[in-house]
């Protein structure tokens, strides 16, 4: 990979909770989350500024939990704690790296994170830290990805990195259609004019509306978050 200009100097990465399973069918796979902390590790000595925000599917899911008959804003509480399982796991492996990390999270949990204030979330990227904010927004009937991108606006981020299993956005799901086209560029209009399932609504208007690019792209592929950053044709570029 030819390394030139990075394109992006701060950057909001989502990851999925199902991403951390790697192998497994529940819970977390630590060779996946080394492999990544690797990536990561190259992605922050090149200058970027990186915040993370990590999804709880590997764990529980609010959805799943009301589907079950429990209360779905306690089934989203739930869901939150999830996620914070996940950011300290990731934490645990990116300090193991020598990386300098910090977890803020939007419920108050001081013995194990930070709470998330925006002006210190901006002071750790400043400093070089990476930073992974976990608990979504705080709030039940919330989605991780509302959260990302509502902590991509809000602490600057030129991108939001929608990391996931697929390559990108299709114009049909590639497992049931094979012959389904993917897009390597899209407008926010023309994904809502197709209706494809890029992250829920609320997110994506939220995206749209502020002008916030979203580049979905395939987590497990080696190195697609460094050429990401340098602009190299990875995924799906969204954008008005």
């Amino acid at each position: 990979m030819s390394e030139g200009e990075l394109k992006y100097k701060r950057v909001l990465l989502k990851l999925s909770g199902e991403a951390l399973l790697g192998t497994k069918e529940f819970g977390i796979d630590y060779q996946f989350l080394k492999k990544i902390s690797l990536e990561l590790k190259d992605v922050s000595a090149l200058g970027v500024e990186l915040a993370i925000v990590i999804g709880g599917g590997n764990i529980f899911r609010g959805v799943s939990g009301e589907k079950e008959g429990l209360n779905r804003a306690r089934a989203d509480y739930m869901g939150m704690l999830a996620t914070l399982i996940n950011a300290l796991a990731l934490q645990d492996v990116l300090e193991r790296e020598g990386l300098s990390v910090r977890t803020m999270s939007a419920l108050e949990v001081i013995e194990v994170a930070e709470p998330y204030i925006r002006e210190k979330a901006v002071r750790h990227l400043e400093k070089g830290r990476i930073l992974i904010l976990a608990c979504g927004t705080g709030n039940p009937f919330f989605t991780t990805d509302t959260a990302a991108t509502l902590r991509a606006l809000e602490l600057g981020c030129e991108i939001l990195f929608k990391a996931t299993k697929v390559d990108g956005v299709y114009e049909r799901d590639p497992k049931e259609d094979p012959t389904a086209k993917k897009f390597e560029e899209i407008t926010f209009d023309e994904v809502l004019k197709r209706n494809l399932k890029v992250m829920d609504a609320t997110a994506f208007s939220l995206a749209r509306d502020h002008n916030l690019p979203i580049l979905v792209f395939n987590l497990f592929q080696t190195n697609n978050i460094k050429r990401a950053l340098f602009g190299e044709k990875v995924g799906t570029l969204i954008k008005n």
